[in-house]
């Protein structure tokens, strides 16, 4: 049996700060989850992966993640990508400080 598609962004790590990216409509990156490009497409997805992947001097670690297309943009829906979005954990500094 066939498993269903789910949307799915695809995202990667900044090649040079780090930054969790988003690959937006417009083939550019960005770091808001709001601006990604939900893909819903499975044949699609796959080659916007393969060109995503070959751009190794502007992201690494590029994968797909699973979201929820709402609305107001696609939220994360599993536990890893929302720690992802918010930064490192060890104390309020950078993005956790500008999320409350």
């Amino acid at each position: 049996m066939t498993a269903i598609f789910t949307p799915k962004v695809i995202t990667a790590n900044a090649l040079l700060e780090g930054d969790v990216v988003y690959l937006t409509p417009h083939d550019t990156w960005t770091r808001r989850l709001e601006d990604a490009d939900v893909l819903t497409d499975e044949a699609d997805t796959q080659i916007r992966l393969i060109d995503a992947s070959a751009r190794a001097g502007e992201a690494v670690g590029v994968y797909l993640a699973d979201v929820d297309a709402q609305a107001d943009g696609p939220q994360p829906t599993h536990f890893r990508e929302a720690f992802r979005m918010r930064g490192p954990s060890n104390y309020f500094h950078g993005k956790q400080s500008e999320v409350l």
